[in-house]
């Protein structure tokens, strides 16, 4: 029995990993999303996009990301990874300062450090070593936010804050543990993601009922960069856990800057 409760106990910070690891960071592209289109923000209302509009936005987001993520070169982030019960005590936390250098490298350093080493190894350590790792890998191409494994579908407009954005609904074309199931909210000056809600396209495992996530981020100087990550997993025996990563303050050295408009 002491054995059996060990197992589950790993299985489930190990679950906890996973389900997080499934909300997509698309690409390098939200990384690094700047501010303009050519030379002055555009305004794009559906009308003028189109049939079917989903796929005309999904496509001016991944242009326009593409682009962008030549502009920033580097950052450093400090990040605050943490484990809670559903009532609200702390399991583990890790606060970490994370530095990005162009186009994929990324080095973490840990500052202080509290609750269960095994969750902070196990479930902290983990995601950090799959962010490094997942960057440029396979996994990451099958896993990110591209028509080729989403369909994606217009559902309106939403303001999130100060951001007025297109909805749209997120529907897997394969049930895979990588994907997920939800919705997007696109920032309709930027063609930036600026939230993203689902859960796995695939169950994870047996041991878990229910996990949703919920992925936000923020405008830093003309960049757009993760602002704070949520996910909820009820799992068999242990009931709810809430793992939560919150990004910030960020220093960007080097800011590119914006192309002026001609008056000639």
């Amino acid at each position: 029995m002491k054995n059996l409760s060990a197992r589950l106990r790993r299985s489930t910070v190990l679950l906890l990993a996973l389900v997080l690891y499934v909300a997509p960071s698309p690409a390098r592209a939200q990384q690094a999303t700047f501010a303009a289109r050519g030379d002055v923000p555009v305004v794009v209302s559906p009308v003028d996009l189109g049939e079917p509009a989903a796929n005309v936005i999904v496509s001016k987001v991944l242009a326009e990301n593409k682009r962008r993520n030549e502009l920033l070169q580097k950052y450093t982030v400090v990040r605050t990874y943490e484990i809670r019960t559903h009532e609200g005590k702390l399991a583990a936390q890790s606060v970490v300062r994370m530095e990005y250098r162009a186009p994929d490298a990324k080095t973490f350093e840990k500052t202080s450090e509290k609750g269960s080493g095994i969750v902070r190894r196990l479930v902290f350590d983990r995601l950090m070593d799959s962010e490094k790792e997942s960057a440029t890998g396979k996994q990451h191409q099958d896993s990110a936010l591209t028509p080729a494994n989403y369909e994606f579908h217009f559902a309106g407009e939403d303001e999130v804050g100060p951001y007025h954005c297109f909805l749209l609904e997120v529907t897997p074309r394969r049930k895979d543990k990588y994907l997920f199931e939800g919705r997007i909210w696109i920032e309709s000056h930027d063609f930036a993601v600026v939230k993203i809600e689902g859960h796995p396209a695939k169950k994870p495992s047996f041991w878990i009922n229910r996990a949703d996530f919920v992925r936000e981020y923020q405008k830093v100087d003309e960049f757009w960069l993760p602002l704070r990550d949520e996910t909820q997993v009820d799992v068999k025996v242990y009931g709810k856990r809430v793992l939560t990563i919150e990004h910030g303050p960020y220093v960007i050295p080097d800011k590119p800057k914006l192309r002026t408009v001609s008056t000639n």
